[in-house]
């Protein structure tokens, strides 16, 4: 995937309890291993102003849903990672290009702030984040090893980068959230998420599940797993956990990632043996963590996005009013 600087679903997610009581430290020990995890040298995003801004999206669609859950998001950007790495254009860009190979962590903070940014940031931050990466993709140019030109902003790759990863984001979301989301909402979650897309310059976007699922059938000529794919694939699931603490959540959430594949990619990867078993063990797995994390999680991107949302429509008072504004008058 060619280098973002990014954020998925609860970047720089951190608990408001107090440290006080074994709950609070707890639940504030976890919270720090996900910033640690989706926050580092990434641009800094006040997702509390300004206060009324719906950003790109606003609270009432579907992508703030899906991209509110920090487990399924997770589970997704794996699966999209590896889904990416099978097409030697776009994976020659990443190899060329990127610090993942020693940095992976990094790789994932980066993707993790631009797709909270761009979903939840007001409408400012939102589209200086896809500037800002417009500038990277317009360096990243070089050849493949088959000799074929890449540019990281060909349309054609950036809509197979977007594919990759919203097709697994809303796979991830209904195993592991909601299996009952209706056909109308997962299109409109597709038609949503292609602005974005559209804005870093892809054409020809699918917008809806019958268009996604024909896209991938007409891309699976152009894949394969060669020796960079398959050292892609070994860097990942062998990745660091951000502390000994989370290595058995980290090792659960990649082997979901993986089982979240579909069955043609699991076996282009060499990752189809042993696949009923992984099933069986990360699928309860998951979702027996995935409460634990909301839990720690309660002051995520999302409902501070929704909080600043939502200032719209309450009355500035006394102590809050700016100099020069009527306590009763709404902020702009």
């Amino acid at each position: 995937m060619p280098q973002t600087p990014p954020d998925p679903a609860a970047p720089h997610a951190q608990s408001t309890a107090s440290s006080s009581g074994l709950g609070g430290r707890i639940r504030a020990q976890i919270a720090s291993g996900v910033t640690r995890l989706t926050s580092g040298n990434n641009p800094s995003i006040d997702y509390t102003s300004p206060p009324g801004d719906p950003g790109l999206f606003g609270a009432d669609s579907v992508c703030w849903k899906v991209h509110a859950d920090f487990t399924s998001m997770m589970v997704g950007g794996v699966s999209a990672l590896l889904l990416q790495a099978l097409h030697p254009l776009a994976l020659a860009g990443v190899w060329d290009h990127s610090t993942f190979r020693t940095d992976i962590l990094g790789r994932l903070r980066r993707t993790a702030t631009f797709i909270a940014g761009t979903t939840y940031a007001g409408r400012a931050d939102a589209l200086a984040l896809i500037e800002r990466v417009k500038t990277i993709h317009h360096q990243v140019k070089g050849q493949a090893p088959d000799g074929r030109p890449y540019a990281a902003d060909d349309p054609a790759l950036l809509t197979w980068v977007h594919v990759a990863e919203v097709s697994s984001f809303l796979s991830a979301y209904i195993r592991y959230v909601d299996p009952a989301l209706s056909p109308v909402d997962q299109d409109r979650y597709f038609n949503e998420t292609a602005l974005i897309a559209e804005l870093l310059g892809a054409v020809d976007v699918p917008k809806s599940r019958a268009e996604i699922d024909r896209y991938l059938a007409a891309q699976y000529a152009l894949l394969e797993a060669g020796p960079r794919t398959h050292e892609v694939v070994r860097i990942l699931m062998s990745a660091p956990a951000p502390s000994v603490a989370s290595w058995p959540a980290a090792k659960l959430l990649l082997g979901a990632g993986v089982d979240l594949l579909p069955a043609w990619a699991q076996a282009m990867l060499g990752l189809h043996r042993f696949a009923p078993l992984r099933r069986a063990m990360v699928r309860p797995g998951v979702k027996s963590l995935a409460p634990l994390m909301r839990w720690a999680l309660r002051n995520g991107v999302s409902k501070r996005a929704r909080a600043r949302v939502a200032a719209a429509d309450r009355p500035v008072t006394h102590e809050s009013a700016a100099p020069g504004r009527s306590p009763a008058t709404k902020p702009r």
